[in-house]
């Protein structure tokens, strides 16, 4: 979730013509994206949360559209990044910290940040909404693919070793 944020930081910034200068993802702290050069810090500012929901929104909907058997994986993930950007911007918002500082100090009024996190909490959790058989969990339980969630597992190993291996 924290890697695609930040790459709508990334891209937004390269976009706009800024410049990165670092990207932290270390697992045991709060990633970000420093730049070197932002002319346009307001758009990048937005460019994580907005990133951070609509990715996962379309890969969701493109392996939904493809019929993939495994769509409700990406479907969770999709509800879970809709959250935390969600709370991050909307509880943020409160505090004026992380990117919810940065996009009030650069302009935007309170209650943008109080409207995204209003509108992508409840439809993440609407995703989330019937997923648990597919989990293994409540009544009407699906078996879980061994293959399924050997490559999940994978997959999270590998983005810890990666998170891991950057500078703190």
């Amino acid at each position: 979730m924290q890697a695609i944020h930040e790459s709508g930081h990334i891209l937004t910034a390269w976009v706009t013509g800024g410049k990165v200068e670092r990207v932290v993802l270390h697992p045991l702290t709060i990633s970000r994206t420093d730049l070197a050069d932002n002319p346009h810090p307001l758009a990048v500012a937005w460019g994580g949360p907005l990133l951070g929901i609509l990715a996962p929104l379309l890969a969701f909907g493109a392996a939904k559209t493809i019929g993939l058997k495994e769509a409700f994986i990406l479907r969770f993930f999709a509800g879970f990044c809709l959250v935390a950007n969600g709370v991050y911007l909307g509880i943020g918002s409160f505090s004026s910290v992380g990117d919810a500082g940065d996009i009030l100090r650069h302009g935007s009024p309170i209650w943008t940040l109080w409207l995204f996190g209003g509108i992508c909490v409840p439809v993440g959790l609407w995703l989330w909404n019937g997923l648990g058989p597919q989990f293994g969990l409540g009544p009407n339980t699906r078996a879980i693919s061994r293959r399924v969630a050997l490559e999940v597992a994978m997959v999270c190993l590998a983005l810890l070793i990666l998170g891991f291996s950057t500078q703190k």
